[in-house]
């Protein structure tokens, strides 16, 4: 690529994000002819914007994939997975897994992969969306008796004196053997295999400049905690950056077909005929 090309880069404001993307954002590297636009919105604003076609590159929830791929391709790098564990579905009394069904759950986002995986353990559960921030304060007060949790309350529900009643990613670990894909990068198509190369170049860079800094990497991303600790904003980094984050490798791109042919067989996502994995 010969000229600069300007893209706009779109991923969440958690600290597992901030991580990854620290060195780009603060020019620590650089995209061989690429510069970003960095854009920060929660997963299901960025899902609602896929469906859009809004931004260049963009994070996405797996569950989102079958909607966008006749415009966006998966980048190789980036993933957010979870190898044996993932989104848990918590409650304020103790509840057994088997009462689930009976009950409205709090989910982050119709279009989440938590949603999804939800409805592949538990067929026609129901279910009230709600931002992801606000399902712990839910349950808490009663006001739904179960909620799906994602990000950071992964590892805080505890504190607010809350019950797990099923850890989704262990579920899939035990139904599948694999780990559970979460969300991906996706970049658009038409900017063509060469300009997603760097870009996935670009990404990878930023996380191994990351995983060589670490101790100024987490502190960047404790900004972006919500209040979390060090040791916690620690902890939360690597459950969701990791090897699978670097590369999906063969086990990564497996747990992905498997998710979405699982997904369409029950009717919930559309089927497709390939997933392309760039970069």
């Amino acid at each position: 690529m010969s000229d600069t090309v300007k893209l706009t880069l779109a991923h969440s404001p958690d600290s597992d994000d901030a991580f990854i993307f620290w060195a780009l954002a603060k020019g620590r590297v650089k995209g061989r002819g690429i510069e970003f636009e960095h854009i920060l919105s929660d997963i299901q604003t960025l899902n609602q914007a896929a469906l859009e076609s809004r931004y260049d590159v963009t994070a996405i929830s797996l569950h989102a994939y079958p909607y966008i791929n006749h415009e966006y391709s998966l980048l190789n790098v980036g993933a957010s997975v979870g190898d044996g564990y993932g989104p848990t579905v918590v409650s304020r009394e103790r509840l057994a897994v088997d009462d689930l069904p009976g009950m409205t759950i709090a989910i982050p986002g119709s279009l989440t992969t938590a949603a999804l995986v939800l409805r592949l353990a538990f067929a026609g559960i129901r279910t009230e969306e709600m931002s992801f921030d606000h399902i712990i304060e839910a349950v808490k007060k009663g006001k739904v008796r179960a909620g799906l949790i994602i990000h950071e309350g992964q590892i805080t529900y505890r504190d607010e004196g809350l019950h797990r009643v099923i850890d989704l990613g262990g579920w899939w670990r035990e139904e599948t053997g694999l780990p559970l894909p979460l969300g991906a990068n996706a970049i658009r198509r038409t900017l063509g295999g060469d300009v997603a190369r760097e870009v996935a170049g670009a990404i990878r860079a930023s996380i191994m400049y990351a995983m060589s800094n670490r101790a100024e990497a987490l502190a960047y991303a404790r900004d972006f905690g919500r209040d979390l600790g060090e040791r916690r904003v620690d902890e939360f980094v690597s459950m969701y950056v990791n090897d699978f984050t670097v590369d999906w490798g063969d086990t990564g791109r497996a747990a992905v077909a498997e998710l979405l042919r699982r997904g369409a067989e029950a009717g919930i996502v559309p089927a497709i005929d390939r997933i392309d994995f760039l970069g």
